[in-house]
Parts: C-alpha cells; sequence; structure tokens
C-alpha cells in the first residue's frame, strides 16, 4: 500500500504461528482444555509454572477434576458439571488445584463447551490465580467477625450499663401498687436516655422520678447516672419536688455537659389510709390520673428544661388520690410514637388507663405493649413508663 508524500507506511503483518503460541503458552492466565469428559488434552505452561506440575503428567492422563481438593471435586461434579451441560458455559467459580507438595493454588475458572476442529466437543478453561483475591476475602470475613464480636460486647456492655441506670423492678410499697417498664429505642440493645427511680425517703415517704436526657449512647448514659444519683441526695434533703427539680437544673449546668434533660418527680405520703402526691415537671409530658367513672386528666404543671436557664420557677402540684385511683408518668416516647402521619397521643393512653387500670403492672405492660405495636415493634425514641395505683 502506497500513500503520498511524506505519508507513513504502516504494514500489518498477520501474527506467526510461534507469536501465536507465545501468546498462549505466557497468557498472565491458565488456560486448559478438555473432552468432554473432563481429561486434559491441552494446557499451558503459565497453568504449569503456577501448579508446579508436569505436561507429561497431567496431558491425556487425567482429568481436570483430579487436581482439585475433596471439596473441589464434589462441587464440580454436583454445580460445575451440571451447569456446563446445561448452559455450556461456566463463570467465576471458586476453587483450589492441589499442587505436587500438596500446597493449594486459589483459582477462578471460566469455563465454555466448544467444538474441535474435527467436531468433537472440547472444554477449553482459562484459569485465573486467585490467591490475593482469597486473602482478601478472608480479611474481610475476618473483620466482620471481629465487628460482630465488638458489636456482641457492645451490647452487652450497654445491657449491663442499662441496668445500673434502669432498676430491674420498683420496690414495693405498702398501701400502694407500683410498676414500671422501660424500651430503648430501635432494636432495644443501645442505651436510651430515659430513666426512672423510686426509692423511700422517711417512713410512709416515697420518692418517684422519671426523666429523659437527650440523645443515646455512653455519654447520655452518664448524664443518666449523675441525675439519677442526684435525685436520690436531693429528695433527703428537700421535702418538694420543685426543690429537687431545681438542684438538678444547678447539677446539669455546672457539669460539663450541653444535654437537656426533662423530668417529673413525685412524692408520695400516707397518712393512715390515705395517700397524697405532690408532683412537679421541668419540660416534661404531664401524668394522667384515671379515676372511676371518670375520663382521665393531666395532673401538674408543665416547667421549664433542665440545663438550659440559670434562674428556674417549677410548680409543685398535691393530689389526694382514692381507692382505685390510678397515675400514669410517661417520656415523649409514648404520646409522640409515630405510625406514619399519626401520633399516639394522649387519648391512647388515657384508653389504657381505663383498659388496663386494674392493676399497675398491667398498665405499665398494656401501654408499652401497645406503642409497640403502634410503631410496628420498633420504636423511634427510648418508651419510660411509671404506673402508680391505689388498691
Amino acid at each position: 500500500m502506497t500513500a503520498g508524500s511524506g505519508d507513513a507506511v504502516e504494514q500489518v503483518h498477520a501474527p506467526r504461528d510461534d507469536d501465536v503460541h507465545a501468546l498462549y503458552e505466557h497468557a498472565p492466565c491458565g488456560y486448559l482444555s478438555t473432552t468432554a469428559d473432563g481429561t486434559i488434552i491441552k494446557v499451558n505452561q503459565t497453568l504449569l509454572d503456577w501448579t508446579g506440575h508436569q505436561r507429561a503428567d497431567l496431558v491425556g492422563g487425567r482429568r481436570f477434576v483430579e487436581l482439585l481438593t475433596a471439596g473441589g471435586r464434589i462441587f464440580h461434579e454436583t454445580h460445575y458439571s451440571p451447569m456446563l451441560r446445561m448452559q455450556r458455559t461456566a463463570r467465576e467459580i471458586a476453587l483450589d488445584i492441589v499442587r505436587p507438595d500438596g500446597s493449594r493454588l486459589p483459582v477462578l475458572v471460566n469455563s465454555v463447551v466448544d467444538r474441535s476442529a474435527d467436531g468433537e466437543e472440547v472444554i477449553r478453561s482459562a484459569i485465573f490465580d486467585a490467591t490475593e483475591r482469597r486473602a482478601y476475602e478472608r480479611e474481610l470475613v475476618r473483620e466482620k467477625e471481629r465487628a460482630e464480636r465488638s458489636e456482641r460486647r457492645a451490647t452487652v456492655l450497654a445491657a449491663t450499663l442499662q441496668r445500673t441506670l434502669i432498676p430491674p423492678a420498683p420496690p414495693t410499697i405498702p398501701g400502694l401498687d407500683i410498676a414500671a417498664a422501660y424500651r430503648p429505642a430501635g432494636r432495644g440493645d443501645e442505651i436510651g436516655g430515659d430513666f426512672y427511680d423510686v426509692f423511700q425517703v422517711a417512713p410512709d415517704d416515697w420518692a418517684v422520678v422519671l426523666g429523659d436526657v437527650q440523645g443515646k449512647g455512653v455519654a447520655a448514659a452518664v448524664v443518666t447516672a449523675l441525675l439519677r444519683y442526684s435525685t436520690r441526695a436531693a429528695a433527703v434533703e428537700h421535702r418538694l419536688p420543685s426543690d429537687v427539680l431545681r438542684i438538678l437544673n444547678t447539677v446539669l449546668l455546672r457539669d460539663d455537659t450541653e444535654r437537656l434533660c426533662t423530668a417529673v418527680v413525685v412524692r408520695l405520703r400516707s397518712v393512715g389510709s390515705r395517700w397524697t402526691m405532690t408532683l412537679a415537671c421541668a419540660g416534661h409530658p404531664l401524668p394522667l390520673l384515671g379515676r372511676a367513672r371518670e375520663p382521665a386528666v393531666a395532673v401538674g404543671r408543665p416547667g421549664p428544661l433542665l440545663g438550659f436557664f440559670e434562674e428556674v420557677e417549677f410548680a409543685d402540684v398535691e393530689i389526694t388520690v382514692r381507692s382505685g385511683d390510678a397515675l400514669v408518668l410517661y417520656t415523649d416516647g409514648v404520646s409522640e410514637a409515630r405510625r406514619g402521619d399519626a401520633w399516639f397521643g394522649e387519648q391512647r393512653i388515657s384508653d389504657a388507663l381505663a383498659t388496663y387500670g386494674s392493676s399497675a403492672t398491667a398498665l405499665a405492660d398494656g401501654l408499652l405493649h401497645e406503642v409497640l405495636d403502634f410503631e410496628q415493634q420498633h420504636p423511634r425514641d427510648d418508651i419510660g413508663l411509671v404506673a402508680i395505683r391505689v388498691p
């Protein structure tokens, strides 16, 4: 072919037979050809170098399946061979070839069923060294196992820490029926910010606190523990729930945290056969009081959040409760539970008071069950409940 003056002339030659042979023998992957029954009829030098086998030991005398591990032979007969027969191709089959010294070469095999020049079926395979890939996969598995172990340890730690913040059950109070329920958000295995406590201050004098610390995890749990034990100390020194809340507000402001908190504190006192409840709220949903044949009503007065303002005022409200009355304290994980655009709301809590008000345990467990059902067993926020009933 000629071109104009000054143009380069490119000569295109067909590849020589020895070039094709060299390309086959020293390709960057192994090549293997077998008969339909798997007898090896051709193999390139690359695969021989990788495996350490001699050409004379393989060609014409051995089947491909004989080079595999015991597990690989089973996979070959149950998956690889049937796939070739049905689809006439197989791709990225992971196998191990056994070397003469017993070591293994991880490989990926791509195979097709073809026909030779004389019309016989031939299986042609390209074999890729998967040593680094297999090592990478094993490392991924190890990392996954380490992550799962770490997650299990974190779950156990969270559960252990949560048990130190949430009493296993309220104490027995003579003349009162009291129960509590708690469920962290999500799957229930994280450390939540809700907490409650019930403890005796003096004879016939008890304190109940239900709070909600902003956030989740260990950092929130540290603040939760601080507030829980500060509440106990403050209740011994101060009679009114409002004074206890003021102390908690000061504790939060002086602590090195920016977390806010809502809380409700109730003081329970018995005089003879009668009980009085004095309560104060700090940014917390107001408790609901249920009485026989009467609609439930919210009791208490709203107050500011804890840990936000220097100067705070909380209002104490005293209630004389009668036989059969029930009071339920709850966090916003109950009232603000959502399903689509619907909120659980205060009315459903009032309905639960009428439905489950026969005992404190039935009320706490029944209300928790309804909230979880409402959120399809996956609550968006922590759920904290304390139910108090006069038998």
